[in-house]
C-alpha cells in the first residue's frame, strides 16, 4: 500500500454573528475537521452548521477543546484552575460536540487539543494526563491527535488510546520539536510555497525542519492548516495537489462509525 496522509483544519471557530475563515471552501479540500466546542470559539448553532457541512462532504470530525477563553481565542496560557476543574471542562466540551454529532448522524472520530491548552499539554505530563483521562471518560475509542515528541502523545499511548501524529504546514518548529511560540518572529508561515515544501519534507521525507537548522525524524499521519492563517484555503489546496503529485493519497485517518 502506498503512502497516505490526512489533511486537517480547525473549524467551527465563529461565534454568534461572527465567522472566521472560508470554512465551506476549506471543507471541500480537507479530509478531517477539528471542531471548536464553545470555550475558545463556537456555539451550538455554529457546531451544528459545521457538523452538517462536514457530513455533506464526508469529512471526518473531532472535538477541539480548549481553555475557557473566548476573549483570547484559547491562545492564552491560563493557570490557576485545579486539575479536577480543568478535567471537568474538557469532559464538558468533548461531550457537547459528541452529543451534537451523534444527534446529526455523523459521530466524532478523535480529540485534538486547541491552542495554549495543546501547547502546554505537549510540555506538561500532568496536564497531558488530564486531557487523556477526560477524553477516555467520554469515549475511549476516540483517536488522540498529538504533536510528535509531546507529553500528550506519551500519555495517550500509556492509556492505551490510539494516537495519530500531527504536524503543521503553517508553523515552524523548535529544535525540541515543539511549535515556535506565536509571539516569536516567523512562528507562522504565510508563504504558500514554504508551507508546501515543509509539509512534503515531513510527510514524504520523514523529517521536521527546525528553526535551529536541524532535522527531527517524524512519522506524520496528519497535516494541519489553520483556517485563520492568511490564504489558508489556497495553502490547503496546494498541499493537496502537491501530495497527489507525489503519489501520496489524501484521506482521513479515521471514518465516523
Amino acid at each position: 500500500m502506498g503512502k497516505s496522509v490526512d489533511l486537517n483544519c480547525d473549524m467551527g471557530e465563529g461565534f454568534g454573528a461572527y465567522r472566521i475563515g472560508d470554512e465551506a471552501a476549506m471543507l471541500d479540500i480537507v479530509t478531517t475537521a477539528n471542531i471548536a466546542c464553545g470555550f475558545h470559539a463556537g456555539d451550538p448553532v455554529v457546531m451544528r452548521e459545521t457538523i452538517l457541512a462536514a457530513k455533506e462532504r464526508k469529512v471526518s470530525i473531532g472535538a477541539h477543546p480548549s481553555f475557557m477563553d473566548l476573549y483570547g481565542f484559547g491562545r492564552r496560557r491560563i493557570l490557576g484552575d485545579s486539575p479536577e476543574d480543568l478535567e471537568a471542562q474538557i469532559v464538558y466540551q468533548i461531550a457537547a460536540i459528541d452529543g451534537m454529532a451523534r444527534a446529526l448522524g455523523w459521530p466524532i472520530t478523535h480529540m485534538k487539543t486547541h491552542g495554549a491548552l495543546g501547547n502546554m499539554a505537549a510540555e506538561d505530563p500532568e496536564l497531558a494526563a488530564i486531557c487523556i483521562r477526560a477524553t477516555k471518560a467520554v469515549n475511549p475509542d476516540l483517536v488522540i491527535v498529538a504533536l510528535p515528541y509531546s507529553e500528550i502523545m506519551k500519555a495517550a499511548e500509556k492509556a492505551g488510546m490510539a494516537v495519530v501524529c500531527e504536524v503543521y504546514a503553517d508553523r515552524t518548529y523548535t529544535a525540541e520539536g515543539m511549535l515556535t511560540p506565536r509571539k516569536e518572529p516567523g512562528a507562522v508561515i504565510k508563504d504558500h510555497a514554504q508551507s508546501v515544501e515543509q509539509a512534503l519534507t515531513m510527510v514524504r521525507d520523514g523529517f521536521i525542519p527546525t528553526t535551529a537548522g536541524t532535522r527531527l525524524p517524524v512519522e506524520a499521519a496528519s497535516i494541519c492548516v489553520h483556517g485563520d492563517t492568511p490564504g489558508a484555503v489556497a495553502t490547503a489546496g496546494q498541499l493537496r495537489t502537491a501530495f497527489l503529485d507525489e503519489g501520496i493519497e489524501v484521506r482521513p485517518f479515521a471514518f465516523p462509525a
